[in-house]
């Protein structure tokens, strides 16, 4: 790899909060980088981007909107360059006073021509620039520029936003006060972490980096070579994946991995679990089940080594047999489906030895028992699966609504484990660093998905720790959670949202991984 392709690798993985950008920009500025050259560039780029999206047609009308700032300075030139090159350009500038050089812009763009209106103004155009306000806003939006932006909204005219939507928290993602509802974001330089958290998907709309080559030295003096926070893309799920083999591997050399899920009144969790786990390429898969369920399994999935377990009176498992030696898995899935009785059996998984993905019932009975804070005492990696709801129930003085990635990173820490919070953008953190999953799809909004992607992990999790016992499983985790999504994604484009159920989804974990491993991995 180049050492340009690897800058931008490494470049569309990291994820930045607003001080590590102003950080980052300080260095630039004081090694020498010119302000307004850099607005220029940055400018030209974001103007070029806005023009492939709303080619020049007959008398194109774009209204620009102007904050006080820089990003209102970029807003500027961006409306020079529109209109030099044939757009009809008006600005909506509602700050009495601005940055020197933003000001500086504002009477250059008057002295083209180019008219100051009113926002009542951008009515009749047919693309709207947001350069209200960039990284860093932390106050709530009120008065005129609020009234403007509600307005906006409520219009169907499309909104390209500098950076950010106007009004969202950088760090978060949450509304302060109102918001630009953007048809495309900018984001400029490096990923805000607030663009990452679900809180902004309704605000965003696609969202895409404008990489103006900032000094790879100066992005890592402020992150670290290896970042905290990270974005994951197609280049660093595929590199935890299990694409390639050695020629001498074997059924042994590829993990083993037990699955301990299911219920009379929840056999389908059983199946769809061990479906994401035979698609993973785990060597061997063995699965435990209440007795009545072993037919259903042993149809569903011929080649794995199906286990009966006494039963309640209720159909859940009681407890595991004898002769199921826990420690001799290379790891075990455990939760989809199970009710919450089997609480001896998640108590036995817990007391193992082996790495352990917890979902779902699983997680419900650790919450009703003696709760996270014992996993950090286990001898091997602990891999937390939960939704919201389940969370919650887990680390109830934590808030994830507030900001998911805060909340997953304390919630690794506190438990000693590796936590997935499952939403639309996943969120996965062992405390010390943090992975968000930037891709996913409505279609995933069904039952048993998780039961799938529990699995996949399951299966990947044996097939790392096999390779490298006592390696860290945090990167595989996040692997698992892109190709999970991937999958969904794909069966939504060929199925429609609505026609993703679970056992379609389990299909298409192999198409995706193929796609994956026959398109160039570049940067997205």
């Amino acid at each position: 790899m180049s050492v340009t392709s690897s800058r931008q690798h490494f470049v569309a993985s990291v994820v930045v909060t607003a001080e590590q950008m102003r950080q980052i920009e300080e260095r630039v500025f004081a090694a020498g980088m010119p302000v307004a050259a850099l607005m220029e560039k940055v400018a030209g780029l974001i103007a070029h981007r806005v023009m492939e999206l709303y080619p020049l047609g007959a008398g194109l009308r774009v209204g620009v909107l102007v904050g006080p700032g820089h990003n209102g300075g970029d807003a500027l030139v961006v409306a020079r360059e529109l209109h030099s090159r044939g757009y009809r350009v008006k600005c909506f500038q509602p700050f009495a006073r601005m940055k020197e050089l933003t000001e500086a812009h504002a009477q250059y763009c008057s002295s083209l021509g180019i008219p100051r209106v009113g926002w009542e103004a951008l009515a009749d155009c047919d693309v709207l620039i947001d350069g209200l306000f960039g990284f860093g806003l932390a106050r709530s939006l009120t008065g005129d520029v609020a009234v403007a932006i509600d307005e906006i909204n409520q219009g169907s005219i499309p909104v390209v936003s500098i950076d950010l939507p106007s009004g969202l928290h950088t760090d978060t993602g949450t509304v302060l006060g109102t918001a630009m509802r953007a048809t495309h974001t900018l984001c400029l330089g490096l990923w805000k972490q607030g663009l990452l958290q679900d809180g902004a998907l309704a605000w965003t709309g696609h969202a895409e980096l404008i990489d103006f080559d900032l000094p790879l030295a100066d992005i890592q003096a402020v992150v670290g070579e290896t970042p905290v926070l990270r974005r994951s893309t197609p280049a660093t799920a595929i590199a935890h994946l299990p694409l390639r083999r050695s020629p001498t591997a074997h059924k042994y050399t590829q993990g083993h991995l037990l699955v301990i899920a299911g219920s009379r009144q929840y056999s389908g969790a059983a199946v769809l679990t061990a479906l994401g786990a035979r698609a993973s390429g785990v060597g061997m898969v063995t699965i435990a089940v209440p007795e009545s369920l072993k037919p259903l399994l042993t149809s569903q999935l011929p080649e794995a080594l199906v286990v009966g377990c006494p039963e309640t009176a209720t159909g859940a498992i009681s407890q595991l047999p004898e002769s199921l030696a826990l420690d001799r898995y290379t790891a075990i899935a455990c939760g989809p489906g199970l009710s919450p009785e089997p609480q001896t059996v998640v108590r036995a998984v817990l007391d193992g030895s082996v790495p352990v993905v917890l979902d779902a019932d699983g997680l419900n009975i650790l919450a009703a028992q003696q709760g996270v804070c014992a996993l950090g005492d286990r001898p091997v990696p602990t891999i937390l699966t939960p939704h919201p709801g389940e969370f919650k129930r887990l680390f109830p003085a934590l808030e994830a609504a507030a900001c998911r990635v805060t909340a997953v990173q304390q919630a690794a820490t506190i438990a000693g484990a590796i936590v997935l919070l499952k939403g639309a953008r996943v969120a996965i953190s062992d405390g010390a660093r943090t992975w968000l999953n930037p891709e996913s799809t409505p279609a995933l909004a069904r039952g048993g998905s998780g039961d799938v992607l529990t699995g996949v992990l399951g299966g990947l999790v044996a097939q790392a720790w096999k390779a490298a016992p006592t390696a860290s499983l945090l990167d595989v985790v996040q692997a698992g959670a892109w190709w999970h999504a991937q999958a969904g994604i794909l069966a939504a484009q060929d199925r429609t949202e609505m026609g993703v159920d679970a056992l379609t989804l389990s299909q298409y974990l192999l198409p995706s991984l193929i796609r994956a491993q026959t398109r160039p991995v570049t940067p997205t």
